[in-house]
Formats: structure tokens, sequence, C-alpha cells
């Protein structure tokens, strides 16, 4: 027999149970609520040209919903790296996470928030040692720089508070693209002559009513091949277009020419005095001068690091009549090859050279200083050097373990070139490479 009091009694606690359950999950739904849904982020890079080479100093993280600024502090996401080079066996070379110095909300441009925005802008350590930010690898063989695919993880570790709710769990892995600063604001090219093809990179300053100064910069060793961004980009060769530099001249073209292999690459041998690239880069500097009409063909400046110095050094010693000035930097052709008639033919040009002593890798005794004091003793008047110590970072963000200022290899004396920190006291006046460089022309 079924007892009506039992049944009414378990039916009142179910209900009781069901009414309860139903409640926390009114409440825990509720919550729910107002959290904002989580998504799988993107993410952008921004790569910036230091004085060792390209490096990604920034990503920018899509929030996917507007926040407050200062929601985003240092701390709200960490950054992991893995680094490839698809020239490698293994083409993983390197993984790691990377420190966060400073965070803010932002556009998707990532300029700072004025009250709110969808975006996070992530600043990362960086150093002329810390390798993982370097968006660029060097392989030997073939002994060329490259760009790297460097994947990103982004993983969120504090909640974002929103009036909708808090964000949490956001992970971005999705590369949806990147920034190169000054080294997109270059077009790149090839040209054929003699059957040599040249690939290239060029700044074109503002169109304005006057004449332009054209820069020519020959790249060093590492800096061959077939992408023309490399040259600009492995050294601080970008900086020709920065707006400091372009203000000495007013605004003015920089053409970064790259060869397949070396500059040094001789008839007879490397480095025996020839390059078979010599007459081919000759007719581009001659065709690219014709084709951009408002450059001022008095005013065509050469320069060029190690391996494009030693290329520097050829093309004004046999066209000492087409550059206005040069400015050859730890330049590699060996004083021994170069000849009387050569040091004649090169007097009448102006000439700033650079190099530090500490160059192990191209003397300056062998190189640079003998054919600086035969030029002297042959009567040049316009000519200098600039010889350096050591190669130190002049920023003054950069320490070596004892404090005093990190000290890169003597043969980066081309740092110096790209800051403009080379100067002499000219005709009783303090004066940097640049301001000598934008004064010079055939019209003198």
């Amino acid at each position: 027999m079924v007892n009506k009091k039992s049944i009414s009694k378990h039916v009142k606690t179910a209900m009781m149970s069901i009414l309860a359950a139903s409640t926390v999950l009114s409440i825990s739904t509720g919550v729910l609520a107002k959290d904002v849904k989580t998504h799988s982020a993107s993410y952008r890079t921004v790569t910036e040209i230091e004085d060792w080479g390209a490096v990604i100093t920034k990503v920018i993280v899509d929030l996917g919903k507007p926040v407050a600024k200062g929601a985003v502090t240092a701390d709200t996401f960490n950054v992991y790296v893995e680094r490839s080079d698809s020239r490698l066996a293994n083409p993983l070379f390197e993984k790691g996470y990377r420190k966060v110095i400073n965070a803010y909300v932002s556009d998707k441009d990532g300029n700072p928030a004025v009250q709110t925005g969808k975006y996070a802008v992530l600043e990362m350590e960086i150093g002329p040692e810390l390798s993982l930010g370097s968006a660029l690898n060097f392989v030997w063989p073939p002994g060329f720089n490259a760009w790297t695919e460097n994947k990103y993880t982004i993983t969120q570790q504090k909640e974002i508070k929103t009036p909708a709710g808090d964000i949490t769990g956001l992970v971005a892995g999705t590369f949806t693209g990147g920034v190169r600063e000054l080294v997109d604001d270059f077009t790149n090219g090839k040209v054929t002559y003699n059957d040599i093809t040249l690939t290239y990179a060029d700044f074109a300053p503002a169109q304005d009513n006057h004449k332009n100064p054209l820069i020519i910069w020959l790249h060093g060793f590492g800096e061959g091949g077939t992408d023309p961004t490399i040259p600009i980009s492995a050294n601080k060769a970008a900086n020709f277009a920065s707006e400091q530099i372009q203000s000495y001249f007013d605004g003015a073209y920089v053409l970064a020419p790259q060869t397949p292999t070396y500059w040094m690459d001789g008839f007879t041998g490397f480095g025996d005095g020839t390059s078979k690239y010599q007459d081919s880069l000759m007719a581009f500097i001659k065709d690219y001068a014709e084709n951009n009409k408002d450059i001022d063909t008095n005013r065509i400046y050469i320069g060029g690091d190690s391996n494009g110095g030693y290329m520097t050094m050829l093309m004004i010693r046999d066209y000492a009549d087409y550059f206005a000035a040069a400015f050859p930097t730890c330049e590699s052709l060996r004083d021994t090859l170069v000849t009387d008639e050569d040091i004649q033919n090169m007097k009448e040009i102006p000439i700033w050279f650079i190099a530090a002593k500490t160059d192990t890798v191209v003397p300056p005794d062998q190189y640079t200083v003998p054919t600086y004091n035969r030029l002297v003793q042959a009567g040049a008047k316009n000519v200098h050097l600039s010889l350096f110590n050591n190669v130190i970072d002049t920023s003054g963000l950069y320490k070596n373990s004892d404090g005093m200022p990190y000290e890169y290899g003597g043969h980066n004396s081309w740092i110096y070139v790209y800051n403009n920190d080379v100067k002499e006291t000219i005709n009783g006046k303090e004066t940097t490479l640049m301001e000598w460089l934008a004064s010079q022309s055939l019209n003198k």
C-alpha cells in the first residue's frame, strides 16, 4: 500500500532540490552572461631596424572588444616565439619566451588609445645579444642573411576588465601581417645589364620643386642574394630614409643595389681589385639617375661597408668624375692593390673614410689607413679619415657587464655612419658626415 504522506514528502523534497539547483544555475548563468566570450585572437608584428639589424620590437594583439585605456599592463600577456629558417636542415632553430617591458591599449595601427581601443601593443625587450627578437638569420654557406619565420603565441595571464565583463583566456596565435618601419618606405626592383641581374631597394623623397641628390649605398658581405630588403635591414642602411638624415639633404633619393653574390667577386679571384659586377652597376646607376629627372646629377654620393666599401673604391677609382663624394666604410680593397695611378685618379674626389682600430676582419692598417695617407701625400685637399678606437653603443641603452657602453665587433664601424656619429672639425667647425656629404657637388 502506497503511503500518500511519504510520496508527498518526497515530491516536496525533490521540488525543493530542483528549485535550489535552478537558483544556482540561474546565478551561475547570470555570472557567465556578464563575461565576454573569448576567441582565438590574431596578432601583427612591428619590425624596426636597430644598430645590429632587424628586430621585432612589438606585437599588436586583436582583443576583439573595446577596452579602456590602461586596462592592459606588461604582465597581462606572455609572449612565446619559435624562429625558423627554411634553409636549415632542421628549420626550427630557436624558441623561448620574450620579456614584455611595456603594454598599452591601442588602435589597429598600434597608436596609443585616447580612451578605448580594440588592440593591445606589447613592447618587448631587445638588445644586440637577445637573438629571440631578431627577424633575420645568417647562414654559412651561402653566407647570406635572410628573413626568418617567427611564429608567436601570445597567451593572456590576467583578466582584462571591460564594462561588459572580463576578457579571459585569450590566445593569439594567428599572424595577420606586419610592418617593417622605414624598410616599407622603399620600393624594390631588378635590372639586367650585360646578362647580369641586380636587385635593388630605392627610396624617393617627396615631390618638390627642386633637384634632389642621390645617395648610393653598397651592402656588405652578408647582404647579397635576391631579396633587396636585406641590404637595408641586416644593418641600419634603411636609416638613410629617416627624417633625421633626409633633413640634411632637404630630401634625397636612396639607392641600395644588391648583388646576387658578392661585390668582391673578381675576374681572377675574390677581392683581386676587380669586380664582375662593376660595369653592370655603373650602367644601372646612370640609367637610374636619367630615369628620375629630379635627381641632381652634380650631387651623386656613393658609399658602402666592407665588401660594399671595396666596390665603392673601385667605382671612384674608375669613375672619379661621376661622383660628387664617397664615404667608404671599413673598405676591403687592400692598399697593395691600389696603384699610384689610382691614387692620382681618386685624389680630386671628396672622400671620407670610416674604420675602427679593432677591426680584425679588414685591418685598417692594411686597407684604409695607408690608402688615406697616400692620398694626403698626393695632395688630396678634401679627404678625411675617422678611425675609431672601437665600436660602441652610442644610444646609452646597452651596457657591458662592467657598466661600460656595449662594444660591438670592430668591423661594425658602419654603425657610426647610419647614426651620423661620424664627425670632424673642418674649417674650425665640428661637421658631421651627413653635413659634409650634403655640401659636396661637382659644381664646386
